[in-house]
């Protein structure tokens, strides 16, 4: 039984996983347009990165994508100069800079979550609130201790 509800959990969680996944690459391809300024899709999935690193500096976006610094610092300066990013001083030495998302993606990336919404909205239609809340409590814990080598927003 315990192998039964192992399998049905790893292959619903890899279901579910796959179709945000699958959702999220449809409307990033659907962003990117063949016109000057537009974001390619590296640059989409870059600014992903930069998110969830929460204000990386350079050189730990670049170390965390396993890229030269020079690499990452041609990405982040096309980004720069699409709009989706600025630099901001890391504080008096000023040589050190933060990697600081615009509204722009920020507007940018609202259309990327809206599917999440709709989900969740489902759910909430769906499922017992009392549940919900479980549901709640156990992505915290995946999220919080059961996934640190995925790395977590400073």
């Amino acid at each position: 039984m315990e192998n039964v509800q192992k399998d049905a959990l790893e292959a619903n969680f890899i279901e579910v996983y796959d179709k945000f996944k699958f959702s999220f690459y449809r409307n990033v391809f659907s962003q990117v347009k063949e016109r000057e300024g537009s974001l390619t899709a590296m640059e989409a999935f870059s600014l992903e990165v930069i998110n969830q690193l929460g204000r990386p500096t350079i050189g730990k976006f670049a170390e965390f994508l396993n890229i030269s610094q020079s690499n990452a610092t041609y990405k982040v300066g096309s980004l720069i100069r699409k709009g989706y990013l600025r630099k901001e001083n890391s504080g008096p030495d000023r040589r050190e800079y933060y990697l600081v998302l615009s509204e722009k993606y920020y507007g940018y990336i609202g259309m990327m979550r809206d599917y999440v919404s709709t989900v969740m909205g489902r759910m909430r239609e769906r499922f017992p609130a009392e549940e919900l809340d479980k549901v709640a409590e156990m992505l915290g814990i995946m999220s919080r201790e059961l996934m640190p080598e995925a790395g977590a927003s400073e």
